[in-house]
């Protein structure tokens, strides 16, 4: 509790001391301009130009647009925000950490195309998605895996818990949120365990994600028990508070061999030993067999991103290769991940390939609903061809702004037959598609504008596997707990909802 009192303190002087920076250099800019007409006329300018090149950019055109709003209503606060927020430069120190590995780890997952080739032949739609992902997301398919479902996060942090038990030469860990407290307690004394075995076991967390449920001790305290701990992109008050490009993937891998996944953090609200949103619902999978090495080289990008020694390389072979395959396992198991420093957003287009290609059922389960037009439209098209797409949302929100938003790309989708379910139970955390009983998406990310175009994030892509059918059938235990509020937003809303909820999606992609 104390760690999580002192992660809310060091939390709200970050906030304040963002705020005290921006507000100063807009002083100092306010200032400026008061005195020297100059310098106003230099930040319209300015404005207009920035303005131009976020046009200009290869990026959504929903993106684009609150920033143009911004930088030509408002030209000194746009140019102030913009340059902090959405310019290359509010990516610098990112990108200068993930620059000394780009592409290091690019040709060591070599793809089997046999199993590519199989899968055309017998799976055109399946083919089309894989070979997408292997080409632009650099992470192959895999025949001959094992892969289990948990409808709970609960359950699925139990199994890990006994798989981690049983670990022989290493545990790695990658988490956006990790609190210090009962979520954590077991595994810790599980690790620390390790440790004295000879396992080499590593932590990665994300600052920003785990701000508000640890504190700077926490590294330390792992350390000195002999866990390698590192942490991405910290927040530091005034040199480094910027919040985009976040870590938001949830990964643990054991031995090579087994590898867990899903929308759960190590948090007591993932498992409901604390319920803040009512239920917490959110789910996972457990794979084993070859498909963990892209969840290992997921990871080692990662780690050596943050303290990365050219003269000191990762012994690779001890780490890949470890897994044994299970002959007669059903389809494929990809997994892949989502670099936000790359042009191409794999997860935006393997979620657009899935709507594209639904042809009975499309089923989605998301905490966050705020997506750009052109998922809009796929989503709906494949609603007007017949197609029973159907979006479960929270019933109690986590961020009420957020929800509010998300609220407000209702109605262009319920109007064309999407239809519309909230989770009354309380927030639903979950982060899957699926659809036809064929295809599935699952893994840790959401249908809003941080994770498919800010955040770096993991998925798993399955076809022809039974356990998608496990999958349908908790879809259709939770509609059974929703209210289909479709029929709410089917008819016309007052004009200032409407109005309301306009400014919200404006500005919507800089939440």
């Amino acid at each position: 509790m104390e760690d999580r009192r002192n992660g809310i303190r060091r939390a709200t002087v970050a906030g304040i001391a963002l705020v005290v920076q921006v507000s100063w250099i807009y002083f100092m800019f306010y200032r400026l301009s008061s005195y020297y007409q100059l310098a106003t006329v230099i930040t319209q300018f300015l404005s207009v130009v920035l303005a131009l090149k976020v046009y200009g950019k290869h990026t959504n055109a929903n993106i684009k647009m609150p920033w143009m709003f911004f930088l030509l209503v408002l030209p000194l606060a746009g140019v102030i925000f913009y340059t902090l927020f959405g310019s290359r430069f509010s990516r610098f120190f990112t990108k200068r950490r993930y620059k000394s590995i780009y592409g290091i780890f690019d040709s060591i997952l070599i793809s089997d195309r046999t199993v590519l080739n199989e899968l055309r032949e017998r799976d055109k739609v399946g083919f089309g998605q894989s070979y997408y992902i292997s080409k632009h997301g650099k992470m192959p398919p895999y025949k001959g895996n094992k892969i289990r479902y948990f409808s709970e996060a609960y359950e699925g942090i139990a199994a890990q818990k006994e798989d981690m038990k049983n670990a022989k030469n290493f545990i790695f860990m990658e988490y956006h949120a990790i609190e210090d407290s009962e979520s954590f307690r077991e595994i810790e004394d599980i690790l620390v365990q390790k440790v004295k075995e000879g396992v080499d076991v590593r932590i990665l967390y994300d600052d920003m994600g785990s701000i508000g449920f640890v504190n700077t001790s926490f590294t330390k305290k792992l350390k000195k028990k002999g866990i390698n701990c590192r942490v991405f992109n910290p927040v530091i008050p005034i040199l480094n508070i910027f919040m985009n490009n976040r870590d938001h993937r949830k990964i643990t891998v054991i031995d090579g061999k087994i590898a867990y996944t899903g929308g759960y953090n190590i948090a007591d609200e993932y498992f409901n030993i604390v319920n803040p949103y009512g239920y917490w619902k959110d789910t996972g999978v457990r794979i084993e067999g070859k498909a963990v090495d892209n969840f290992t080289i997921m990871f080692l990008e990662m780690w050596n991103s943050i303290k990365f020694d050219i003269n000191k390389k990762e012994h690779i072979d001890r780490l890949l290769n470890q897994a044994d395959y299970f002959e007669g396992e059903e389809g494929i198991i990809q997994p892949f991940s989502e670099n936000p420093l790359y042009e191409e957003k794999v997860s935006r287009n393997a979620y657009i390939n899935l709507a594209k290609s639904a042809n009975d059922y499309l089923y989605i389960m998301t905490p966050y609903l705020i997506i750009d037009d052109l998922l809009n439209d796929e989503l709906t098209m494949a609603a007007k061809r017949g197609v029973d797409v159907r979006i479960i949302t929270p019933g109690i929100p986590d961020k009420k702004v957020i929800y509010s938003t998300t609220r407000s790309y209702y109605a262009a989708l319920a109007r064309e037959g999407v239809r519309i379910f909230e989770y009354t139970p309380g927030f639903m955390h979950a982060k899957q598609h699926i659809a036809d009983d064929k295809y599935a998406i699952i893994g840790t990310i959401n249908l809003d504008y941080r994770s498919l175009y800010l955040h770096f994030e993991n998925g798993v892509f399955i076809t022809d596997n039974p356990v998608i059918l496990e999958m349908k059938k908790d879809f259709e235990n939770v509609f059974e707990q929703c209210e289909e509020v479709t029929h709410n937003y089917s008819s016309d809303r007052s004009t200032v909802l409407r109005i309301r909820q306009c400014i919200l999606r404006l500005f919507s992609p800089l939440l």
